[in-house]
């Protein structure tokens, strides 16, 4: 081989890389995190969990990516380990995919449609549809429709590149006499193990390994050490990936490992038997591509069905490699939800932004909680509700640095257009929900200055004050619950409401200069009194703000700010209504 036959191997390879990355990415992001939610939802049996390992893995494409997945998950507390062992050995079948599809470049034959199963044939028209799809797309969704074209198109472009340039290797006597040292089952086990350690995928190795095939070099015999090296080498990544995570996780990296090793060493030797008893004849047969994938589907299948009926036992030698240590067991009661926040799920948005979702309408409901238990202690104030508020505060702001440090590292990644958009929705959110308990926290302090002045507001103004707060409770209620549930047509009685609660503030603080005017009643009372409508009015306001993000998931083409102006037709004419209801609701009643 020349300097140029290297470049176009090492070209090949790259575009072989690169493809699979793409296409991996395309397919990910199309899901929209719906794999990952099946694979922590769907694990009540071993075989449920293996056929479910095997098809996600075989919808991304990685072995690897799944069984990090799977440390992430175990780690977060979202899965056991006992339901992460099932996943992981389907996860090895479905990788298999990936070298059956590799294998069709080996096709031969004159009749038409033998030659279209070629990549070579139907790759061109895959790139055209990704192509077309990518120029015309308007939608995330044919983007990465798109992605999942071009990436298998530069794929199957890199292993035929890759087999082209060392196909005149065959002829080359120094190379093949390399090749058939591999033939020695420690150094196969070696050398595929430390390729696919490098380049951290097992289906690029075994791919790799086949364009190799085209040289003639390899037999059965000795190809089966390497495929089962290529097996153990891809448990570099969850190892790395379990690197700085709770012992849970770790546990889970070292199950794959065991049963990579532990199914090779089992497959191996009962090949080893079987040829000493039977004396194969295929064992010193050339294999090609498909031979190839053949070996690796056997080898996956074998080890899943001779170590299925084991799950406990793996589980048991995770334990006995990291045991449980006596902080582990004290704290095995207590659960700490930021864990779903896992920096391994950043390379699955889709699914990274369901766990912030989830995280945000726990913190909805938490700071809907702290404003009604804030406004309660003017009716009746206790010292125990005033620390609770206090306490509620104090996670709140928890809740908004969390979340916000995880979306901001999530928006640097590779994101699709609704990712993006649920992502700032999101960051928006957080920001409101943490106001609003600044808002509790102020109102605590403002009854709490009461009860201990012992002042009291006149008949009048606090009748006007419980007509105040019952109309800022209900647009709590509203768009804390349109917020949780993802209700829009309840987002939409949000606004109309915030314009009433205005007027309120406005009719309220008027009332309330006329009755100082006429002494009946104090500076004091009245620095009170303008202080909690302050609160209220803005307590509104982000009520008003979480509603309108919603609506604009819905159309983005909704303004946040002057939502209201740019109403029209029916949509105004309905928003009108809901406005006369509500000011009819909230009346103040006659004039002070």
């Amino acid at each position: 081989m020349d300097i140029f036959g290297f470049l176009s191997l090492i070209g090949g390879l790259a575009l072989f890389l690169y493809g699979m990355h793409v296409m991996g990415g395309g397919l990910e992001k199309l899901s929209g995190g719906k794999l990952e939610r099946i694979l922590e939802k769907l694990t009540s049996n071993p075989l449920k969990a293996v056929l479910l390992g095997a098809g996600v893995t075989a919808v991304i494409q990685s072995s690897s990516a799944t069984t990090v997945m799977l440390v992430g998950f175990v780690n977060s507390g979202i899965m056991k380990l006992s339901q992460a062992i099932g996943i992981i050995m389907g996860a090895n079948i479905g990788t298999t995919l990936t070298s059956w599809l590799l294998s069709l470049t080996g096709i031969e034959g004159g009749n038409f449609f033998v030659r279209m199963l070629k990549p070579s044939s139907f790759s061109p028209i895959l790139a055209i549809l990704g192509i077309i799809f990518l120029m015309g797309a308007k939608s995330s969704r044919k983007k990465d429709i798109s992605e999942i074209l071009l990436g298998f198109t530069v794929l199957m472009y890199g292993m035929e590149a890759m087999s082209g340039a060392v196909k005149p290797l065959a002829d080359v006597p120094e190379f093949t006499g390399i090749l058939t040292k591999f033939s020695n089952p420690l150094l196969g086990i070696l050398v595929g193990a430390l390729l696919t350690a490098v380049i951290q995928s097992s289906s690029a190795s075994v791919g790799i390994l086949q364009a190799l095939s085209v040289t003639g070099a390899f037999t059965y015999g000795s190809v089966i050490p390497i495929i089962m090296g290529q097996n153990i080498g891809t448990c570099v990544t969850a190892m790395i990936s379990a690197v700085g995570a709770n012992k849970g996780a770790r546990r889970t990296a070292f199950v794959h490992l065991y049963f990579n090793v532990i199914g090779s060493v089992v497959f191996l030797a009962a090949y080893s038997i079987a040829d000493a008893v039977f004396q194969f004849s295929f064992a010193g047969e050339t294999v090609g591509a498909a031979g190839i994938a053949a070996i690796h589907s056997v080898f996956n299948i074998f080890a899943t069905l001779v170590l299925l009926p084991f799950t406990k036992g793996l589980e048991k030698l995770a334990y006995l490699t990291i045991p449980v240590s006596e902080e582990e067991l004290k704290s095995s009661g207590r659960e700490d939800e930021f864990k779903v926040l896992d920096e391994r799920f950043l390379s699955t948005p889709g699914y990274a932004i369901e766990q912030c979702i989830s995280l945000t309408k726990k913190m909805a409901e938490l700071s809907g909680a702290a404003v009604w238990e804030a406004m309660g202690l003017f009716e009746s104030f206790s010292p125990e509700q005033a620390k609770l508020v206090r306490e509620q505060e104090t996670i709140l702001d928890k809740y908004e640095d969390k979340l916000s440090a995880y979306l901001t590292r999530l928006s640097s990644q590779d994101l699709s257009e609704k990712d993006g958009q649920n992502v700032s929705v999101l960051l928006q959110s957080i920001s409101d929900l943490e106001r609003l308990g600044d808002h509790a926290l102020n109102l605590t302090e403002i009854a709490g200055s009461m009860k201990k002045k012992e002042l009291e507001f006149s008949k009048k103004a606090k009748h006007e004050m419980e007509i105040f707060g019952g109309a800022v409770q209900d647009i709590l209620n509203r768009s804390i619950q349109a917020f949780i549930q993802n209700d829009t047509k309840m987002a939409l009685t949000v606004e109309p409401l915030e314009e009433v609660i205005d007027k309120l503030n406005k009719e309220v603080k008027k009332r309330h200069i006329k009755r100082l005017k006429k002494g009946k009643c104090t500076i004091e009372l009245g620095l009170v009194l303008s202080e909690i409508a302050i609160n209220y009015e803005r307590v509104a306001d982000h009520c008003s703000n979480l509603a309108v993000y919603m609506i604009q998931m819905e159309d983005n083409t909704v303004e946040a700010h002057g939502y209201v102006n740019h109403l029209s037709g029916t949509t105004r004419m309905r928003f009108d209504e809901m406005q006369e209801f509500f000011l009819s609701k909230y009346s103040l009643g006659g004039k002070e």
